[in-house]
């Protein structure tokens, strides 16, 4: 059975819903578990034993400290300690609800990169009208990106809908403020020149509503504007189930027309749920780590561990690695 490590001390609800997140996920039988943390408080909330191991660690990582402080300080953390578990094997996946940053860092000081992967990236899943899946990449680890950067979540992307989705030839744009090629700015016009020569399945340039509409399988951007895209999309879904329940309890009438379209309104806030998709894989980084949402909850806890043990039973990292070595080869003859 897989094994996964989960930092127990990381997210906002810690280390309450993270325990019950992997409680939920042990009795569904889904992995095996390995929890990292302060052993006390964690067995403070847990019920059950069986298919769930304890790692203490003293410190973890608070969710407001600086990365670069952490991986200073902060290598004995619940997070690195994670981690570590991978590098040595010990299990095939971490999952996270910890500092994003800090993710990011740690994964890249302890696991690695790959060779042909300057940055890696954060890629959210998003549902398309279709009853399809878009990806979005990258959703918030890297701020400021060179072109080069950009190419390369593309390639990652495109990899991902391969090995995960099952899309054979996934659509790939830049994330743009126009599908003309004279919109966009420097970063997204020079991406685009290169892109073109890359030999995937590249559509050009995509604007925001096409995370949804179902024109694109795989969206790039870079982190700055990705992140801004993912607050603003939860946002929206948020006000929108809120202002149903509004509307729904002011009247008999509106109750009336909730019941007629109960199952619609159901299957929407479920797609809408970032704690349906669980979190977002880390690609580029030579071990399988998934960054939650900071406010998940033990039902989003339980289902990014089983998108952990799903990634890792696929072998994903071995996809991407092939993958980018594939890019890497074909560009250094082009050098030739």
């Amino acid at each position: 059975m897989v094994k996964i490590a989960l930092d127990c001390m990381g997210g906002d609800y810690a280390p309450g819903e993270i325990v019950r997140g992997a409680e939920q996920a042990v009795r569904d039988n889904i992995a095996e578990l390995v929890l990292t943390g302060d052993e006390r408080a964690i067995k403070s909330f847990l019920g059950v034993s069986k298919g769930i191991e304890i790692v203490h660690t003293a410190s973890s990582v608070e969710m407001h400290e600086s990365p670069s402080v952490a991986l200073r300080k902060k290598r004995d953390s619940s997070m690195n300690r994670a981690f570590e578990l991978l590098k040595a094997k010990y299990v095939d996946a971490v999952v996270t609800a910890g500092n994003s940053g800090a993710a990011m860092g740690f994964a890249i000081f302890t696991l690695g990169r790959f060779d042909s992967v300057d940055r890696p990236a954060i890629a959210t899943l998003h549902p398309t009208v279709n009853d399809g899946t878009s990806i979005l990449i990258d959703s918030g680890g890297n701020v400021d990106c060179k072109p080069v950067h950009l190419v390369q979540f593309a390639i990652m992307g495109d990899a991902f809908a391969k090995s995960v989705l099952g899309i054979a030839k996934p659509r790939v744009g830049i994330l743009s403020n126009g599908e003309e090629e004279s919109k966009g700015n420097e970063l997204t016009r020079d991406t685009n020149n290169i892109m073109k020569f890359m030999g995937i399945n590249y559509i050009g340039y995509v604007e925001g509503a096409d995370i949804y509409n179902g024109n694109a399988d795989v969206i790039v951007c870079d982190g700055f504007v990705g992140n801004i895209a993912l607050k603003v999309a939860e946002g929206i879904a948020e006000s929108l189930n809120a202002f149903f329940r509004q509307k729904i309890s002011r009247s008999l009438k509106n109750k009336m027309g909730y019941m007629l379209l109960k199952e619609m309104f159901q299957e929407l806030s479920k797609k809408t749920d970032y704690s349906e998709y669980g979190g977002a894989p880390l690609l580029g980084v030579d071990g399988i780590c998934i960054i939650c949402h900071g406010k998940s909850n033990g039902k989003a806890i339980r289902n990014a561990i089983f998108m952990a043990k799903k990634y890792a039973e696929r072998g994903l990292n071995d996809s991407i690695k092939d993958t980018m070595k594939g890019y890497q080869t074909i560009n250094r003859a082009k050098e030739r």
